[in-house]
Order: structure tokens, then C-alpha cells, then sequence
């Protein structure tokens, strides 16, 4: 049975962080309802193609908002606010999260001292740029460039470049459902609530662990390497007949197993012997080693070096991964009722036996206010009135 199914969240959320970390909570059988600002909601509804033919739910919005409920507030109003602080006492709310700028949490009536006090249990959560006490605003490329990330990110000699994922978005919205996991911990074992500020400058810098002790420590220059690796080679994606082929040697004895091979004895020279004479002559190895892998087709690359216990794998492109059996058989499907659309969404990092058994389907993201009779009418509210004096 689902630990969870049992927690309403309410979230203030839109864009990209906050909707990853509450569609995790979805996934995990939470009662997550989205709460957007009439009339247009959040501005990711009209982002991307219009693939149902509707106003409102374009391709940008729907992966990281199945499974959940959504609701329109105008918290600009003072009824508006009032109404949020009912569902917080009444639905009840487990927990309460935002990513509007800290600049708003008092005038839209949800910071946490207001709504603690309104429900001195509830774990409050506000994902910002950089930290509660500032109001700039941050994009996930320009946290990519601040952090760090992409002063790795390129070639050697190349521009600095973004990453491929908005891994400052997702990678705080990872943190944020640690935290939450960790907030529930607490209260169940403590029956206190908690207040959980995440600063995605900070969550993105968290990773980058290596580069700063080796810089601020040692005083080692880390810079862009394109596909190499700093400290092991070969480690880098090579050209085969039908595409590409990631080869990583790890260790000595995986070079030495390499080399022992006739496709690769050439290369077994006192000079590559071990991995600090691979590093210091890197350009012409990898480029003798593509020259070998050119020859043969990608499948049989990955049998040679699967049989010799060394790392390799094909470049995947989307259809390739798309392919890929263990993936197809965990697939999370969303089905839309209405235009019969089915989204199909990756699972979660780990698959329990719970997720497994009650949640490889999500009901369809939300229209914009579609859940507005469901949750505030099932609360007493007349939802046409509320409508008409544009409360919701």
C-alpha cells in the first residue's frame, strides 16, 4: 500500500522547478493541486507546440504537471488570500509550496509565519534563485553559467555552452523532494512541521565538488574538456561505421585487456602503459583509437568491450533510447479523456514496488481551473460567483 496517498499538497508553482518537485510527489501518490493566477495561469501552459488543439495545455506544460489537480486563485484579493488559508486548514494541507519571488510572500498572504499559524504542522517550502533574502530573478541558463557548469561544459578551445537538460531546475527540484522527505521524517516523528527554503544557485554549486576543492584547495586548473575525461583515459566518444560508441577506461588492467585484443595491439606501447602516460598523450591516442573503431559497426564494438569488462555504450538518440526494454516496460503513461492524447513520461529514479503497482499511469495535467468545483465547491463555495468576480 502507497505511504503517501493519504498528503495534500498546495502549490503556488510554475515554469519548470517546482512542477518537477511536485510531480515526484505526484508519482508518489500525494494529492498535489497546482494553484495559478487567473487568467492565464502559469506562463508554461502556452510554451511550445499546440499539440491538443486548445488554449492553454501547449506541449512545454504537460511532462511535468500529470497527475495533479489545478485550481485558480487571485491571491491579489483579499478573498482571494482568504480562501487559500481555508484550504490550508480545511483540505488539510502536509504541504505548502511556492516559487514566487520572497518579495511576494506577504502580499499574497503565504508566508510561512501566516500560514504555520494556520496550521502548525504544515511543511513550507520556497524555491527561489538565490536564497529568501533576495528578489533577483534566475532562469536555469543563466544558474548554469553562474554556478559554474558551463565553464565545464564545451571544448577545449570552444564557447562556454549550456547543458542539453535544465539541470539547475531539475536538479533543485531533486534537493526540494529530498527535503520534503526529509521534512515528513521529522513530523512523523516529531509532530512539528518545518520550513524548507531551497536556493537553486546553491542546489546547482552543491554538485560541483571536485572542481572546487581542486581549484580552491590545490590550486589545479579544471577547465572544458569536450568529451575527455581530466583524469582517466581513454575516455571519450568515437566515430564507429553506423555512429557513435562511449568507450571509458577506468583502470590499467582495463587498457591492458584492450590492448591484448588484435584490433588494439598496436596501441599496447610502454608509453600507454599506465593511465598518466595515456592522459599526457591523449589527442593522439583518441585518435588512433578512432581510427580502429571506424572499421566495425557500433553493435559489435559494444560486444567486444562488454566481454572485456570494459564501459562502452552507444550514443543514443531519443529513438534509440526510446527502444531501449527496460524503459518501455516502466514507461508512465497520461491519458486525456477528452482528445484521447496519451503522454508518455519516464519513471521515477527508482522504482518501488508501490510505484510500480499503482502509479505506471497519471491521471492528464491539468486544465487551468479544472479542479476549481472539485476542490473549492466540495469546500462550500460557489464557484460561478467566484468566477464572476474574478476571485478564481
Amino acid at each position: 500500500m502507497n505511504s503517501f496517498t493519504h498528503l495534500n499538497v498546495l502549490s503556488i508553482e510554475q515554469a519548470t522547478t517546482l512542477p518537477y518537485l511536485t510531480l515526484h510527489l505526484a508519482e508518489e501518490g500525494m494529492r498535489v493541486i497546482r494553484v495559478e493566477n487567473p487568467p492565464r495561469g502559469d506562463p508554461n501552459r502556452w510554451v511550445g507546440s499546440n499539440v491538443l488543439r486548445e488554449e492553454g495545455m501547449n506541449s512545454y506544460f504537460l511532462p511535468n504537471n500529470a497527475g495533479k489537480q489545478a485550481i485558480t486563485l487571485n491571491l491579489g484579493c483579499e478573498e482571494g488570500r482568504s480562501i487559500l488559508h481555508t484550504l490550508i486548514r480545511k483540505l488539510p494541507v502536509d504541504i505548502f509550496a511556492t516559487n514566487q519571488r520572497p518579495k511576494d510572500y506577504i502580499k499574497l498572504g503565504i508566508d510561512y509565519d501566516t500560514l504555520r499559524t494556520l496550521k502548525p504542522d504544515l511543511i513550507w517550502v520556497g524555491i527561489t534563485g538565490f536564497g529568501p533574502e533576495s528578489n533577483e530573478a534566475a532562469y536555469d541558463p543563466t544558474l548554469q553559467a553562474r554556478s559554474g557548469f558551463m565553464a565545464l561544459t564545451g571544448e577545449r578551445d570552444g564557447v562556454p555552452l549550456v547543458f542539453g537538460l535544465p539541470m539547475a531546475d531539475l536538479g533543485a527540484g531533486e534537493h526540494g523532494y529530498g527535503q520534503v522527505m526529509r521534512a515528513l521524517y521529522l513530523r512523523e516523528h516529531t509532530g512539528q512541521g518545518s520550513r524548507v527554503d531551497l536556493a537553486m544557485l546553491q542546489s546547482a554549486v552543491s554538485w560541483m565538488v571536485s572542481p572546487i576543492m581542486l581549484t580552491e584547495s590545490f590550486g589545479e586548473k579544471v577547465e572544458r574538456r569536450g568529451n575527455t575525461h581530466q583524469f582517466f583515459a581513454p575516455v571519450s566518444v568515437y566515430p564507429t561505421r553506423d555512429g557513435y560508441i562511449y568507450v571509458a577506461v577506468g583502470n590499467d588492467k582495463q587498457w591492458q585487456a584492450i590492448t591484448a585484443t588484435p584490433e588494439f595491439a598496436g596501441l599496447g606501447r610502454p608509453e600507454f602503459e599506465r593511465n598518466a602516460g595515456r592522459i599526457a598523450a591523449v589527442s593522439l591516442l583518441n585518435q588512433e583509437i578512432g581510427a580502429v573503431l571506424q572499421r566495425q559497426d557500433t553493435r559489435t564494438w559494444i560486444e567486444v568491450f562488454q566481454s572485456l569488462g570494459v564501459p562502452a555504450a552507444r550514443v543514443n538518440t531519443l529513438p534509440d533510447l526510446l527502444q531501449e526494454d527496460w524503459l518501455r516496460e516502466q514507461m508512465i503513461t497520461s491519458r486525456d479523456d477528452k482528445t484521447g492524447a496519451v503522454l508518455h513520461l519516464p519513471p521515477p529514479a527508482v522504482m518501488t514496488e508501490s510505484l510500480q503497482e499503482h502509479h505506471l499511469t497519471l491521471s492528464f495535467p491539468p486544465r487551468l481551473g479544472e479542479h476549481n468545483e472539485a476542490v473549492l465547491g466540495a469546500l462550500g463555495y460557489d464557484v460561478a460567483d467566484l468566477r464572476a468576480r474574478s476571485v478564481i
